[in-house]
């Protein structure tokens, strides 16, 4: 299928959940993931009238950066090795993954202006994600004042794999609550008005429970 009828497909979903809990659909924000999608089909992606994509890899994403340049809104949504910041830091407008102060330190270094952040929050505990510990997010924000190129626009996390609704919807209010308690705090270097999460699978639980980013791979590009 193509993806400007996929995207049709997921417009109208999305359309359906704004609805049903009083939301505009223009509020929430799709990001075609296009790991281990080709050029070309990246390319049709957005050619369909995709303004944002996300790369979870730094070698993935300058190859399509080379191909596509700025055209689209550049997203990094993957773990991000402190070495790799270099690589991608002039490419992207936003990251998806600051997790860690070594990492917060080296972006700050190299940037030029300041750049949207969303902080990683591991809601589900589980060993196998990467994300801080979400009773440590709130002051790990706080620190964060003393980086300058830094701008905590929102929160980020993945939802565990399971076929329980509850535990996915569970984990993505909690960090409804953690972003709006962070929001309250009034700090200029982390407004927090944003929330990365749902991807494919559970992408309409995620925009029900606030989500205004949403990382969609396979059911819009394909694998």
């Amino acid at each position: 299928m193509k993806v400007k009828d996929k995207l049709s497909i997921i417009e109208k979903q999305i359309a359906e959940v704004c609805s049903k809990v009083k939301r505009k659909p223009q509020d929430v924000k799709i990001i075609a993931v296009t790991k281990y999608v080709s050029n070309e089909r990246t390319a049709e992606a957005l050619e369909a009238g995709i303004q944002h994509l996300g790369e979870n890899r730094d070698d993935g994403l300058v190859s399509k950066y080379e191909l596509l340049g700025n055209r689209p809104i550049w997203h990094f949504i993957g773990s991000l090795q402190t070495r790799k910041v270099k690589n991608i830091l002039d490419k992207v407008t936003y990251i998806h993954s600051l997790d860690r102060h070594s990492l917060a330190k080296e972006i700050n270094k190299r940037a030029t202006t300041p750049i949207n952040c969303f902080v990683q929050v591991n809601m589900s505990k589980e060993e196998s994600k990467h994300g801080i510990q979400p009773e440590t997010a709130l002051d790990f924000v706080k620190e964060l004042a003393v980086y300058p190129n830094i701008r905590i626009i929102g929160l980020m996390t993945m939802a565990p794999l399971t076929q329980d609704e509850m535990v996915i919807r569970e984990c993505f209010r909690n960090l409804k609550a953690l972003q709006e308690d962070i929001n309250n705090l009034g700090l200029s270097h982390a407004p927090c008005t944003e929330l990365s999460m749902g991807m494919s699978n559970d992408f309409k639980i995620a925009i029900e429970e606030g989500a205004t980013y949403i990382r969609i791979g396979t059911a819009l590009v394909g694998e």
